[in-house]
């Protein structure tokens, strides 16, 4: 992928379509790269980078929906637009439903492919950012000791304010010890106040937290 211009993946076992397509994107200032299967596209795409992919819906070996399927698995950035020669109703209904931008079918207007593969990539480069900052946050909370885990658990299942005695009681510790683990988990989250705990959680990925869950030494 180049630092100046915007990535497009074309994907499409028909090679005068590769080419006219790599050429058409080109003359709009667009970094295009050609792939005549899945399994080729597969084996050169790194999981993370944001693009566009424009893909053939009916290819042989893996189709275009399934190489859909198996990139929204991995959590794949990737915006795709989908192009077909033989296309119907269901097939373009279930492209949707996987996240697509659109179902083209050929022969289609160049300017409509461009003003979708536009969209396809301001797309791409909002789930890669999301995808970025739910990365870094979830780095903050595996900094965490099993008993600050604890603590961050139990907090965020009592979102009204619980005092450091409350806790300290229900984890058999001082309430000094609370304090001593609030002001780390502040530190190792990067936040000012437990406040925005909730919030935090909530810019991961799914707003799924994933804790080590280790054994929390005693007294700790």
């Amino acid at each position: 992928m180049t630092d100046s211009m915007p990535l497009v993946f074309v994907v499409d076992d028909d090679q005068d379509i590769r080419t006219s397509l790599s050429r058409a994107l080109g003359q709009r200032g667009l970094a295009v790269q050609t792939f005549a299967s899945a399994a080729e596209f597969l084996d050169a795409y790194d999981g993370r980078s944001s693009a566009c992919l424009v893909l053939d819906y009916g290819m042989p070996g893996m189709s275009g929906l399934e190489l859909q399927a198996l990139l929204n698995k991995r959590g794949s950035p990737l915006a795709v637009v989908f192009i077909t020669g033989h296309g119907g109703i269901p097939e373009s209904v279930q492209a949707m439903k996987g996240g697509a931008i659109d179902f083209l079918e050929k022969p289609f207007r160049t300017s409509v492919l461009i003003d979708r593969v536009h969209t396809a990539l301001h797309l791409s480069d909002e789930r890669r950012e999301t995808q970025e900052t739910s990365r870094d946050i979830q780095a903050r909370f595996d900094r965490l000791t099993a008993r600050e885990e604890e603590l961050v658990e139990r907090m965020l299942a009592n979102p009204a304010e619980i005092s450091s005695k409350e806790l300290g009681n229900a984890l058999g510790i001082s309430p000094r010890t609370v304090d001593h683990h609030r002001a780390r988990i502040l530190e190792k989250l990067e936040i000012r106040s437990l406040v925005e705990l909730p919030d935090l959680v909530s810019r991961l990925n799914g707003g799924r937290l994933k804790l080590a869950r280790h054994a929390v030494p005693p007294g700790t």
